[in-house]
């Protein structure tokens, strides 16, 4: 075969080296337009699971508020200085969602009024906890169970976390936590109890807000 024939059909049967170049360069393009969105496609599941997590324990600890109202109003094992128990809990009305009353009261202090959590450890580990007795939403005995086994002392924990939860724009869980006498936006814990909770990220959101202003 002549050299001009080889030539001629090498040119026919392949792509000739700009062909290469330009296919090369809109592949080159094409992917780096696709990173962006593929990180943020991955950044965008972690802040659904961020708010979740939140929303996960914002609502556990809004439960255990709710679990308090009544508690220890046999008598205060802490009790508040200048008040007594049913000073402070006995006027309040449960909540028909509340089920049980949390029976510890060692678990408060004279700090805590508002008898929120102490700690977000708590809520895994769980509080003794006894029956209401009457189902205020339907009016009927706790579990359709009467009087007598209602009245029966059984020590019952009630966990409001399986685990502490993370979080999964530090992968730690290393919350910011504020107690219900601080503001908004405060640094520093006060360490008297646990009524909010945010990240710990500075990192700004797919929105533009911060993920420990969520």
């Amino acid at each position: 075969m002549k050299k001009s024939q080889f030539l001629k059909l090498s040119t026919e049967n392949g792509y000739s080296l700009l062909e290469l170049v330009i296919t090369l360069t809109v592949l080159s393009i094409l992917i780096m337009g696709t990173i962006p969105l593929s990180q943020n496609a991955v950044k965008r599941q972690k802040e659904i699971r961020l708010r979740e997590t939140l929303r996960q324990i914002r609502s556990a600890i809004d439960e255990f508020k709710r679990d308090t109202v009544g508690a220890c109003s046999q008598g205060d094992a802490n009790p508040v200085r200048g008040t007594t128990s049913r000073q402070t809990t006995g006027n309040a009305i449960p909540d028909p969602r509340s089920r049980v009353v949390i029976d510890d009261c060692k678990i408060f202090d004279g700090e805590n009024l508002d008898r929120y959590p102490p700690d977000l450890q708590t809520l895994v580990d769980g509080v003794r906890v006894k029956q209401r007795g009457i189902n205020l939403g339907s009016g009927r005995a706790f579990d359709e169970k009467n009087a007598s086994e209602l009245n029966e002392d059984k020590e019952v924990t009630k966990v409001y976390l399986r685990e502490l939860p993370i979080d999964p724009m530090t992968g730690e869980s290393d919350w910011i936590l504020r107690s219900s006498y601080q503001e908004k936006g405060s640094e520093s814990w006060d360490d008297i109890n646990v009524f909010d909770v945010r990240s710990a990220s500075e990192e700004e959101a797919l929105n533009g807000e911060k993920y420990s202003d969520w």
